[in-house]
């Protein structure tokens, strides 16, 4: 609240829709059939989930995944899944056998999600690109690489490419979206679809547009943290226990995330509704405002944008 007075609420043609629960997460029809993932990773987890969530058969789901530790650990969380150690199971279901007891033999992928690593995707690409369907649409979730690259690994101009962040694990996640031109309008809307149980998406008008989406919301869950961390340790030094501090300072990210979320006020003014000149909020902020830590952050975001660029030249040779 305020240092000296209240605040005037917004009213309710103001207010957008709040952040939604997992239990909330309505069911997708436009969702595309049978669903291949390059990579068994946090990123491929969280979608999976999404999908079995919304009710999205596990039999239509299948993970290439090449760690055998990671295999056993995916079959364990997503029975009926289909896991294998490399692609040449998709189009040869003699060998080897899925690591999921009781599922059934990999089936041609209709749409292939690509969440590997940047630095392997190239090698990954290669190797798996002739055990896919010609006519598959591909979705890649990879940090820095371009479609340019991928469509040469791959041979297909239908490829979209995503940019989310860790939040997607509780289905809170914010996913930016650019699509080639191949890519068709109904297609687009089954990447949506697909996404759904993550959490929000936004399309971009051109693909450059995915380096500053990497170093705002990409990267964006580490700076909350960081952020959180900070408070923490200014709640202990100032007497609180560590418990208690934690979650005073998660509980203000969370219910001032919601109060963005629901107003159209833009961050700045809703800053100055809860600061009075000489109160302690101001006190805090000027603060802040001495050290630059609004500069430095914008920095910081710049240097992430940076390096997200030159990942793509990188390893996108």
């Amino acid at each position: 609240m305020r240092d000296n007075g209240g605040m005037n609420s917004p009213s309710s043609s103001t207010r957008t829709a709040p952040l939604p629960s997992l239990d909330s997460l309505p069911p997708s029809p436009c969702a595309p059939g049978r669903i291949t993932f390059i990579g068994g990773g946090n990123m491929a987890s969280a979608i999976v989930g999404g999908l079995l969530r919304q009710g999205h058969p596990a039999a239509a789901l299948q993970i290439v995944e090449p760690w055998d530790e990671q295999r056993v650990r995916l079959a364990q969380q997503f029975p009926g899944v289909a896991v294998h150690p490399n692609a040449h199971g998709l189009v040869q279901p003699d060998t080897p056998e899925p690591a999921t007891k009781g599922a059934q033999p990999p089936q041609s992928a209709q749409f292939v999600v690509w969440a590997v690593k940047p630095q392997v995707f190239k090698q990954a690409a290669l190797e798996s690109a002739a055990h896919l369907p010609g006519q598959a649409l591909h979705l890649s979730v990879a940090a820095g690489i371009r479609t340019e690259s991928m469509a040469r690994w791959l041979g297909s101009e239908r490829i979209v490419r995503a940019m989310p962040n860790t939040p997607a694990l509780v289905g809170l996640g914010m996913t930016g979206l650019y699509a080639r031109a191949a890519v068709s309008a109904a297609e687009r809307e089954q990447v949506q679809a697909l996404l759904a149980g993550t959490g929000r998406t936004l399309w971009l008008p051109q693909e450059s547009d995915l380096d500053a989406v990497t170093a705002l919301s990409g990267s964006g869950p580490a700076y909350v943290f960081y952020f959180l961390e900070a408070m923490r340790r200014a709640g202990t030094e100032l007497g609180l226990s560590p418990a208690a501090a934690t979650e005073l300072a998660i509980g203000t990210f969370v219910g001032a995330a919601q109060l963005a979320q629901s107003s159209n006020e833009p961050p700045e003014v809703l800053r100055q509704r809860v600061t009075s000149k000489g109160g302690t909020t101001h006190a805090a902020l000027s603060a802040l405002e001495t050290a630059q830590v609004a500069d430095s952050f914008v920095a910081a975001i710049a240097a992430a944008h940076r390096r997200a660029r030159a990942m793509g030249d990188e390893f996108g040779d």
